[in-house]
């Protein structure tokens, strides 16, 4: 992100003993969001509201989430515990009852005395979460699911033949939809809602919207589609699946291709390719999507301006895991790739990333992206972490570390506070790469992400993106740090749940800045047992 403005953008160096301790929370998390973001670098895309949150915000560059699929990685970030720990590999249980009672994020604020309350898509519907999104463990009040959300596979994207059809692309005419009106639209006005309310009873809150764009299918408003003439839409710079890719790393994209317009196109299965023309039509329209989900983002925070509750409202903003647009030969998530487990993560704080504003004075105006920076970390962090971080900001006390064996702790965490991040220059994180000789230290000295995702068996099948538990065969293990991707795919037993790491199916090794898009596994042409120990050693932890 560049620089822009006064500098408002710049960590303040207030410290962490700032009182926070009547901050709200306003929690946002997008479904399928990579960073293509202005504040990200991206040069294409129009997101002119998010980038405005990010010049008043601590950008981290390098965050990564848990499991690049939705439930999994919901259930391990409002938990703080990693699959292996909530056992949540797929869709299908709900770790209160599969794994252990674990407090969430919004039960441990709600116990503290805030007002929880949650609009859209936080928690994976159905059984992942109860049928009940967690309440009322973790709700004050039972959530709110826009009307419209039913009608997302439903055949309302009129095809050049004027038929309805449940196509990929789907850019549409609001007005024409049932009810006049799209999910993110309901919620954001819900959202709005809610503000209002809790400005006049003033009790602490915790909000947390779950905006569904860009989702597959991308159905959004179809004047969207103007800020991206697709000549200027491009394939991905690595559309072609790599020549070392491990079968077992490859997701063939099967929920895409049971969509009417991919579906009709008859693509061969596992690696494609889609058409090129196709494929810029699908880039058009994620981005497009982006955009629209932007404009939602900035009416809900210019509310936050309206109620006045900017100057005492936490902000973050984040999502689920990334999703592939053509890299690797790839499309949607279900990978252990950046596209796939990359997502933005930033924070607003009051008076830490911002100085606090004068009554009255804005911090988000709504910004039109049809016309129309501050602290940033590399550190590498993850999602795992937004409970202790977001407990310490708010001034709670930090739920303690998870012993080894954690299924019989309701509360405790297995990340860690990224808190210390926010005012640490580079230099001193630098300072902290010193010698080291125990392996975890030296681990977790450099800042590491770790991701997984199951396979049902050594090579593409129907089931590989989604397999259920009793399918699971083999596990992928991977370790980002700021230099490379580590990934080692293992024997996994669904029985015990147990990863055998003396049965090695398939390895990938990548080393970033030589290959960025991560196109060259040089895993068997390099000595890599100094990255299994410090996978074995973190998992160990």
């Amino acid at each position: 992100c560049s620089v822009r403005g006064s500098g408002r953008g710049r960590l303040h160096q207030t410290g962490l003993s700032l009182n926070r301790n009547h901050m709200n929370i306003l929690f946002i998390v997008v479904d399928d969001l990579r960073p293509v973001l202005g504040c990200y670098g991206d040069k294409l895309v129009k997101s002119p509201n998010i980038d405005q949150l990010a010049s008043h915000s601590i950008v981290f560059s390098s965050a990564y989430a848990q499991q690049a699929v939705c439930a999994p990685s919901r259930v391990s970030f409002l938990t703080g515990r990693r699959p292996d720990t909530t056992r949540l590999y797929d869709f299908y249980s709900y770790w209160r009852v599969h794994a252990g009672n674990y407090s969430t994020m919004p039960q441990y604020f709600k116990e503290n005395g805030y007002m929880t309350l949650s609009v859209g898509k936080v928690f994976h519907p159905g059984v992942s979460s109860n049928y009940s999104d967690d309440y009322p463990y973790s709700w004050s009040i039972p959530p709110f699911h826009p009307s419209a959300e039913k009608y997302e596979n439903y055949k309302t994207c009129r095809g050049k033949d004027g038929k309805l059809y449940a196509n990929l692309v789907c850019p549409v005419d609001v007005t024409e939809m049932p009810g006049g009106t799209l999910p993110d639209i309901q919620s954001t006005e819900e959202a709005i809602r809610l503000l209002n309310a809790v400005k006049t009873n003033k009790q602490k809150f915790f909000l947390a919207v779950g905006y569904h764009k860009p989702h597959i299918p991308l159905r959004y408003p179809q004047e969207f589609l103007k800020l991206y003439p697709l000549e200027n839409i491009t394939l991905a710079p690595d559309p072609w699946v790599p020549e070392k890719l491990p079968s077992v790393a490859y997701n063939p994209w099967t929920d895409i291709r049971q969509r009417d317009d991919v579906e009709a196109l008859n693509v061969s299965f596992p690696y494609g390719p889609l058409p090129d023309d196709f494929q810029r039509q699908i880039r058009q329209s994620y981005y497009a999507a982006v955009s629209y989900l932007d404009t939602q983002v900035g009416l809900l925070l210019n509310a936050l301006d309206d109620v006045g509750l900017s100057n005492n409202t936490i902000v973050v903003f984040t999502a689920d895991h990334g999703w592939s647009l053509g890299e690797h030969g790839e499309w949607a998530k279900y990978s252990n790739f950046d596209v796939a487990t990359r997502v933005p993560l930033m924070f607003y704080v009051p008076g830490m990333t911002t100085s606090s504003v004068n009554q009255g004075e804005r911090v988000f105006p709504y910004l039109d992206p049809f016309s129309h920076i501050l602290g940033q970390s590399k550190k590498v962090v993850e999602l795992v972490s937004l409970f202790p971080t977001l407990a310490e900001l708010a001034g709670l006390q930090v739920p303690p570390a998870c012993p080894e064996t954690s299924f019989h702790v309701a509360l405790c965490t297995e990340g860690a506070s990224i808190a210390r991040y926010f005012n640490a220059s580079e230099e001193k994180v630098e300072e902290e790469k010193g010698g080291c000789d125990d392996a975890y230290r030296c681990f977790h000295e450099e800042s590491v992400a770790l991701s997984q995702y199951p396979r049902p068996a050594d090579t593409p099948q129907w089931n590989s993106d989604k397999p259920k538990l009793k399918d699971i065969r083999i596990m992928g293990y991977s370790m980002r740090a700021v230099d490379y991707r580590y990934t080692v795919w293992v024997g996994f037993n669904p029985n015990n749940f147990s990863a055998d790491f003396e049965d090695v199916h398939a390895g990938e090794l990548y080393m970033v800045e030589t290959d960025p898009n991560q196109d060259y596994n040089i895993y068997n042409n390099t000595s890599h047992g100094v990255f299994f120990k410090k996978i074995l050693g973190f998992l160990k932890h």
